[in-house]
């Protein structure tokens, strides 16, 4: 009898670390795709943020936003704020991105002219190595996944 409690406990318990961790996967790794997601410094010195979101995953949620967020300091200082909200100018008057179309949804931010001066390989090891930029995709209800952008291009 006492055996067989432990192994119902450790089945509760595998599956419940399977549940928990999978849940996670789902909804960031596989709604912001990761290898479709950079960083671009172009040659006019500004940052692009560039990424692939997976529309499918989002079925049953029509509207969404889109927020990227500069968690590392000098970044933030050097693109003059923290958080920028994909088609800010929209969102402002309560419009979000349609679901509908394509199952895939590249989304190329507008560029955003750097104020401070970052050394390439200074900036390249902020974003692929010290989570210095994350996405986040969302709703006024929920939100369906988030991701650190981890890798980086330039023009330069």
């Amino acid at each position: 009898m006492n055996k067989n409690i432990k192994i119902i406990l450790g089945l509760y318990i595998i599956f419940g670390s399977v549940l928990l961790s999978g849940c996670g996967i789902l909804t960031s790794n596989e709604l912001i795709a990761n290898r479709y997601a950079d960083a671009l410094l172009t040659k006019n010195n500004e940052i692009q943020f560039r990424f692939r979101i997976n529309n499918e995953i989002l079925e049953g949620h029509q509207l969404y936003k889109v927020k990227v967020t500069i968690h590392d300091d000098r970044l933030a200082a050097a693109i003059g704020r923290r958080e920028i909200v994909y088609g800010e100018e929209q969102v402002l008057n309560g419009e979000y991105i349609d679901v509908k179309g394509k199952k895939e949804k590249y989304i190329f931010m507008d560029p955003i002219p750097l104020q401070k001066d970052l050394h390439i390989q200074e900036l390249q090891n902020m974003i692929e190595q010290n989570n210095a930029v994350s996405i986040e995709v969302f709703n006024n209800k929920k939100v369906f996944g988030r991701a650190f952008l981890t890798n980086f291009s330039s023009e330069l």
